[in-house]
């Protein structure tokens, strides 16, 4: 007998075709063939009870738009969840929780989520209030559906699922897991059209890699996301910091999203013409 997935999640949709190359493709499609996620969509329209299968209708109160009827997604949520459900209902829509890499470890722990993708003006709010345990953002913008968000939910949790990924430091050392950005990354070759590797990477000291490391994820977070600086810092942090500072005073030129720390060879240092062939 097979073993039960360790993730399950069901997407409910009006656009089922919109999942077809996420779902199946790289490392969600690796771990779906393999039985560790069961990710499925299902489709809401065959739940309505209209003539022409329509999911939406005016809102009450007058206004632009459409909103999705609340009788077509209550069924298909019952098909879905039945009465032993254990998992989380989750809507995505713009007035929730924003997504973060703690809420997406958070949600990594439940065995089964339904996510329910929100169209035109939104969702009858009754259903919302009935059967939905939680609404989760993007961010404070607004898209078209809720599509998007789903397949960003999924992707970013289930890359935490044991077994999706090839070790655990896969997600652990990338940015925002321990509050910091991620340091720069390279690749061969070491000399690329005059941009060198750090000599710090190829030397084999992996006490001075991880220093640099450590070193460059603070000064990432220092140039563009200082909010997530953690305090208090330690001791060893707050000497990093420090020699950050040191090096970067007297820079009054902005940073762009390019640069990676001043070192020789980085991003931020490419000649004028270096990408413009």
């Amino acid at each position: 007998m097979s073993e039960a997935p360790a993730m399950k999640i069901t997407i409910l949709t009006i656009f089922p075709e919109m999942f077809e190359s996420v779902l199946n493709s790289s490392i969600l499609g690796r771990a779906r063939a393999q039985g560790i996620l069961d990710i499925r969509c299902v489709d809401i329209r065959p739940f309505s009870d209209r003539k022409h299968k329509n999911t939406d209708d005016y809102p009450f109160g007058g206004g632009a738009g459409m909103v999705m009827l609340a009788q077509p997604i209550l069924d298909a949520m019952h098909s879905v969840t039945g009465n032993d459900f254990q998992g989380r209902r989750i809507y995505l829509g713009p007035r929730g929780r924003t997504l973060s890499t703690a809420v997406a470890r958070e949600l990594a722990q439940e065995k089964e989520l339904v996510l329910l993708c929100g169209h035109y003006e939104g969702v009858d709010q009754r259903f919302l209030d009935e059967c939905v345990d939680e609404e989760i953002s993007m961010g404070d913008f607004v898209l078209t559906g809720g599509e998007i968000p789903a397949m960003a939910v999924a992707d970013c949790l289930c890359r935490m699922v044991p077994g999706v990924l090839p070790e655990e430091s896969c997600y652990t050392d990338e940015s925002h897991w321990n509050g910091l950005l991620e340091y720069p990354q390279y690749t061969r070759p070491v000399d690329f059209e005059g941009l060198v590797v750090p000599e710090v990477l190829r030397n084999g000291n992996h006490q001075l890699i991880a220093q640099w490391r450590r070193k460059e994820s603070l000064r990432a977070t220092l140039r563009r996301r200082p909010d997530l600086l953690p305090t208090p810092l330690s001791k060893a942090d707050a000497k990093l910091l420090a020699e950050i500072r040191s090096e970067e005073k007297g820079k009054e030129e902005p940073v762009s999203p390019g640069e990676a720390g001043g070192m020789e060879g980085a991003p931020g240092n490419l000649p004028g013409t270096w990408g413009r062939k």
